[in-house]
């Protein structure tokens, strides 16, 4: 790295932005620097040098390795996106697997060369250096993550395929790992080959990867990759067979949840739009297991739409719809005796999502909200999915599946003491412009309407949202982040969440105190909206886990607002009835408590009327959710194609 130039401060407001390379904060602000490394393709620039600053803001610091030291202006780009690097935009919502287009560099004499510039690619935040390829640590890498990997680049072979990239999974050195994660350092197209790549092709790279793996998961790797070898091998057949052999490799392993969120105003609102689940411990007690299926198991985000009237009301009657249909799911799968696979689980978390949103709409509707009179609420949801797993040495009983629910802006991260990930794109203009092929991704941050929803629950009818239903397998210890807009603005998170999260995972933070501390710092640094964070601990090591605190976090927030009996129902959170929770008695006492909490006097007579009414209302919904839930077949068609990456609908 060149240490004697320069990396800018990216704060537009500060009064001496220079700073010597290597610092961390702005010596002048105290501002986070960015280092945003990217790589250079092609081999022109393999041919620059490091030490080399290219274009008075590029510093080389490895070969095809660069670091822009100038981050808060704009790259050079052109006004249309070129027809060959097309499928980057198009796969952005593969964006934890695939770069994007950063920029463009002017080279040679008279800049005749024109050198593509990637962000979001496969190096060390950290140390500048490529994280590595596969091959080069599959030898050390335990069998659950060797499954995973392939499982990863099956899954990406049919979205590769479809825009003529696919042969960028035929290249061992073009494949690096982070952890859990397969990571492409770059796109290679298929249209310069001979003939185009398939099933065949890749069968033969998987019998390469797996020759050396001991039996009998290798045996099993290597029956699937000769099965891959054979014409007329199908995607689904061999991605199903190794989907079995995926959450039975997972199973074996130990697993330990605790999950634990809080909901704060922020320092400038007087009232918050935000409801999260839970807000209490869920899991204080270790060892006592809890009779709501939900407890440390479920965690989400409702962040009420700013400039919609009535979004907290919109928040809160999602998170207990939301409660009430995914309860009604996971009772359902726990009885029955075969995996349930994942589009199917994808689609049965795609309907309680559009159900939910019909709820929202239905309310407004009957208060005749229009336009941006409409109360509506982002979602950021993830369910711990436990299904138990027979094998030849018993029945496990837990599948490690982790299913994330997205729709709007809220986010959710997987941070590691090494890493942080951020897992879910953003429902708005911005992402929208790029997946469509219209605009790089810089270009659409510089729209005045880049931030915009493209959709949330609640503003439209459920057949025309798109929710985004992603599975992970957990298999290394680490903290899933939820988190609204009031954190994640401005890269707080990606900044900042990192050493909070290697505290918690040395155990020297409680999971209570990590919670507290997200949200001071939101407050602090952002401070201009509602915070929610929601923290989920999971713990594969067999280490012993130390006790935590049992303080708990509350918010409760006061609604003025007349609805429907149905509406209320949902509301007031009267489907605890069904699944008791360990928080029940100790809301309205709650310390954090800013507000009265929500209530109603009844007298006797009025309270056993409103109990018959709830108890309708709610069997009625049950009934609804079951039928649309656990019937696929009677599911209405659905003609929407989802993006590559997510699981399908």
């Amino acid at each position: 790295m060149n240490s004697s130039s320069p990396i800018y401060c990216s704060n537009p407001s500060c009064t001496d932005p220079g700073n010597v390379l290597g610092t961390r904060l702005c010596a002048a602000c105290q501002t986070p620097l960015v280092y945003r490394y990217l790589w250079a393709v092609g081999a022109v620039a393999a041919q620059i040098s490091p030490g080399s600053m290219m274009a008075e803001r590029y510093s080389v610091v490895a070969p095809q390795i660069w670091l822009d030291t100038s981050p808060a202006q704009p790259p050079e780009l052109p006004e249309a996106p070129p027809e060959e690097i097309l499928p980057y935009l198009q796969l952005y919502p593969l964006h934890l697997h695939v770069p994007q287009v950063y920029g463009f560099c002017p080279v040679g004499e008279n800049a005749a060369t024109q050198l593509l510039l990637l962000e979001n690619v496969p190096v060390d935040a950290h140390s500048g250096n490529l994280y590595p390829a596969m091959m080069d640590v599959w030898t050390a890498t335990p069998g659950m993550r060797q499954v995973y990997w392939l499982w990863q680049i099956l899954q990406l072979w049919t979205p590769l395929l479809q825009v003529g990239v696919a042969s960028s999974l035929l290249k061992a050195e073009n494949i690096r790992v982070q952890g859990w994660r397969v990571w492409l350092r770059e796109l290679y197209g298929d249209a310069g080959l001979v003939t185009k790549p398939d099933l065949q092709d890749l069968g033969y790279h998987w019998l390469t990867w797996t020759g050396k793996m001991s039996p009998p998961l290798g045996d099993r790797l290597q029956d699937l990759g000769k099965q891959m070898r054979r014409p007329g091998a199908e995607v689904e057949d061999i991605s199903r067979q190794l989907n079995a052999l995926l959450l039975e490799t997972a199973a074996r392993l130990p697993i330990r949840l605790q999950v634990v969120g809080a909901t704060d105003p922020g320092p400038q609102r007087d009232h918050n739009e935000d409801t999260c689940y839970p807000t209490v411990v869920e899991e204080s007690r270790p060892g006592v297991k809890s009779p709501n299926p939900l407890v440390g198991k479920l965690a989400i985000v409702c962040d009420g739409v700013g400039g919609h009237e009535g979004g907290e009301v919109a928040s809160q009657l999602a998170v207990n719809a939301l409660k009430l249909g995914v309860g009604a799911l996971v009772t359902e799968i726990a009885s029955e005796s075969d995996i349930t696979p994942p589009h199917q689980m994808a689609e049965q978390l795609a309907a309680i999502a559009r159900v939910v949103n019909n709820t929202i709409a239905t309310q407004n509707d009957a208060q005749g909200r229009s336009g941006r009179g409409r109360m509506a609420t982002t979602l950021a949801m993830a369910l711990q999915l436990a299904q138990k797993i027979p094998t030849k040495d018993g029945v496990f009983p837990n599948s490690h599946e982790l299913y994330l629910l997205h729709i709007g802006d809220s986010r959710i991260y997987w941070l590691t003491a090494n890493y942080c990930q951020q897992l879910t794109t953003d429902d708005d203009v911005a992402a929208n412009s790029v997946r469509l092929g219209r605009m790089f991704y810089r270009q659409a941050l510089q729209r005045p309407d880049a931030g915009a929803l493209t959709q949330a629950l609640g503003t439209k009818d459920g057949d025309l949202i798109r929710p985004h239903v992603q599975r992970l397998i957990l298999e290394e210890d680490g903290l899933l982040l939820l988190c609204s807009d009031g954190l994640s603005d401005n890269d707080l998170v990606e900044t900042s969440a990192l050493d909070i999260a290697a505290t918690v995972l040395a155990d020297e933070m409680s999971l209570e105190d990590a919670t507290a501390a997200l949200v001071r710092l939101a407050n602090e640094k952002n401070g201009h909206d509602n915070t929610s964070v929601v923290l989920l601990r999971c713990r594969i090591s067999p280490e012993k886990l130390a006790l935590f605190s049992p303080k708990r976090l509350t918010n409760t927030t006061q609604v003025e607002d007349e609805l429907s009996e149905a509406s209320k129902a949902l509301l007031y959170d009267d489907s605890e009835a069904d699944f008791p929770s360990m928080d029940t008695e100790d809301d309205a006492r709650s310390p954090r408590q800013r507000r009265p909490a929500f209530s109603l006097m009844f007298s006797l007579g009025e309270a056993k009327v409103l109990g018959v009414l709830v108890a309708v209302i709610l069997g009625g919904l049950l009934g609804f959710l079951g039928f649309r839930l656990f019937s696929p077949e009677k599911l209405l068609p659905d003609d929407r194609t989802s993006p590559p990456g997510e699981v399908g609908e």
